[in-house]
């Protein structure tokens, strides 16, 4: 298969429109081609006026760990080009960013997830070329985590940088689709071109939106695989309580613990519990100890969510369910638990961060309900996920 950038570079007719033009670029680490060259490189070799570059958070280097850790401007090295941070003293673009360039190409691996910020990032710059009159090509990548859709719809007022619109946590679509509906809901007046991939099949086995034969490269310093990608709807929760999230290990975002709760035991109330809401991936007990960040240097009983192997199963899986669940099962087993996190949080720093991060109370309340059921939750989030599918709908590519 192709994806958006390696189409761009093999058509003369998709190029020719930005002949004369002055290009920018959004870019990070994973902004590669088929053989691997970084986009801007190639881009640059094709002979077109590249007059500035974009990072999104973590950088465009991709270098800066954890959230609020902010980039700044420079200059790029080999090209002498102007590199403008959208996560560092802003997170929109300036008018004299805005200014450096006619035509905007934005190629961003994302992960599927509405608390990934490349999807808010994207929305600001669609904004700002809206209001400046330039033009933002969306050069299409695959989601990774595929078409499920899965979580909560963000609740009006609970807009912010990890929350760009009424979309579930899991949305099942493509920056290119997202930029449609974005285009469509806020009803922008941009020009707007999505180059979509050729091939791609978000439903086929093995990978299931990643197609096995191009190499993984991390997005952002946290997103170290596949398993990730498809866990992350439900670990990002992680960020907003307590518990690690495995920063500071090897495989941060695919597993979950602290120092003092069981994980064997939290299995089996997890199981005891919902079990339905554990088809489709296998639970691990594990120990871990964390390098940095939470718990860091203490030994800490985790769990370890597999979303892979022969017992995945892409259509039961529901990540965000199982996060859920082992907050319910901690409430469970430790009742007055220490369990949400209260610190500033994405630059919002009056509401707690697992409300932030799911755009509301909702899944915050189920959980410290001590008489609230599996079909509780389900009676809130299904019928948000069902107005989500009808939703992007017409905005589907492929």
């Amino acid at each position: 298969m192709k994806f958006g950038i390696d189409r761009l570079l093999a058509e003369p007719d998709l190029c020719k429109p930005l002949e004369g033009k002055r290009v920018a670029l959004l870019a990070h680490p994973a902004s590669v081609t088929a053989d691997l060259t970084h986009s801007l490189d190639a881009l640059v070799a094709t002979g077109l006026n590249v007059s500035a570059v974009f990072g999104p958070q973590h950088g465009v280097r991709g270098d800066l760990q954890d959230n609020m850790m902010e980039s700044p401007d420079f200059t790029d090295p080999t090209y002498g080009m102007p590199v403008f941070s959208l996560y560092g003293e802003v997170r929109r673009p300036t008018g004299q960013s805005m200014g450096t360039f006619d035509t905007i190409l934005i190629d961003l691996q994302d992960v599927g997830c509405r608390i990934y910020t490349f999807v808010t990032t994207l929305l600001y710059v669609l904004e700002a070329a809206a209001t400046h009159g330039k033009s933002v090509w969306v050069l299409d990548r695959p989601n990774p985590a595929g078409r499920p859709i899965e979580g909560l719809t963000l609740r009006p007022g609970w807009e912010s940088f990890v929350g760009a619109g009424p979309m579930p946590m899991r949305h099942g679509m493509t920056l290119g689709e997202m930029g449609h509906w974005f285009i469509d809901n806020y009803k922008l007046d941009v020009d707007y071109r999505v180059i979509a991939m050729e091939g791609w099949q978000p439903d086929a086995a093995p990978g299931f939106g990643w197609p096995p034969e191009r190499p993984w490269i991390n997005p952002s310093p946290n997103a170290a695989n596949v398993n990730m990608a498809r866990a992350y709807a439900g670990t990002v929760m992680l960020e907003g309580t307590n518990l690690s999230e495995g920063r500071g290990t090897t495989r941060p975002l695919e597993l979950f613990g602290a120092p003092d709760i069981d994980a064997r035991a939290l299995i089996a109330e997890m199981r005891r519990f919902a079990p339905q809401w554990l088809e489709g991936c296998t639970l691990r007990d594990i120990w871990f100890q964390p390098t940095f960040h939470k718990h860091v240097g203490r030994l800490c009983s985790g769990v370890f969510i597999h979303a892979e192997g022969a017992a995945y199963d892409h259509d039961a899986f529901r990540p965000w369910r199982v996060q859920a669940l082992a907050f319910k099962a901690i409430r469970t087993l430790y009742g007055d638990y220490d369990l949400w996190r209260d610190f500033a949080y994405e630059y919002v720093f009056d509401k707690l961060a697992i409300d932030v991060i799911n755009g509301g109370p909702d899944l915050r309340e189920w959980v410290d309900d001590a008489a609230a059921l599996p079909g509780d939750l389900d009676s809130l989030t299904v019928p948000d996920e069902a107005v989500w599918a009808e939703a992007r709908r017409p905005h589907l590519l492929y």
